[in-house]
């Protein structure tokens, strides 16, 4: 059975694709990292897998959500006292890593050396603002910022609709599918499946409410 951190490590991916959509908007990129990381355990902590939603399909608008409230608080990460004190023996155990191995330590390794969780060590390095990477295969830490559309942007927004969409339930996405993917129009999609124009659009409003409120 995977454990509680694994599930973290395996998903902080979701993490760094939320964090890039707001990249360049006015808040450092560590502070973004750290409010989606937040996200990702309050996601696992309270996700039902009984409920028939992935894991992902669930995280991704708890991530979104705690990075949107950073900007609503002021854009800045308040650190207590203990959080500054892990940050600097994170930050000293990930350099005495590097000098020992001349590679950069990995989240599961500096959470062990800490003795704490995952997310707890992800938290105290992205509080130090370090420019370290944290050897997450396939992703990058940091991001040159530029205020404008990126390519992730657009990527992490389909992604989190493709991901949203699986949420439905067969009836829903094959409307979906019928009328934003082959453009068929309500009346059409009326006909094909035996019913009414009118209750098409009743049925269309709905699932649009529904994956908005997945995505917000």
């Amino acid at each position: 059975m995977t454990t509680r951190n694994e599930l973290i490590e395996q998903n902080l991916g979701l993490v760094h694709a939320c964090a890039k959509r707001f990249s360049g908007k006015g808040i450092d990129y560590d502070d973004l990292y750290s409010a989606g990381c937040l996200g990702l355990v309050k996601a696992i902590d309270r996700f039902d897998p009984d409920r028939g939603y992935q894991l992902s399909t669930y995280a991704v608008p708890v991530i979104l959500g705690e990075i949107k409230l950073l900007f609503r608080e002021g854009g800045t990460v308040k650190l207590s006292r203990s959080l500054r004190d892990r940050s600097t023996k994170a930050r000293a155990i990930a350099d005495e890593y590097l000098r020992e191995t001349g590679r950069e330590i990995r989240i599961a390794q500096l959470a062990d050396r800490m003795g704490c969780d995952v997310y707890q060590a992800q938290e105290a390095l992205s509080a130090s603002q370090s420019a370290l990477s944290l050897s997450y295969e396939g992703d990058e830490q940091r991001v040159i910022e530029i205020p404008v559309d990126s390519p992730e942007e657009d990527l992490t927004d389909k992604l989190s609709l493709r991901e949203a969409i699986k949420g439905l339930n067969e009836d829903e996405r094959q409307l979906i599918r019928l009328r934003y993917f082959q453009h068929k129009t309500q009346s059409e999609i009326a006909k094909r499946l035996d019913t009414t124009q009118v209750q098409i659009s009743r049925r269309e409003k709905k699932i649009l409410i529904k994956l908005r409120a997945m995505l917000v």
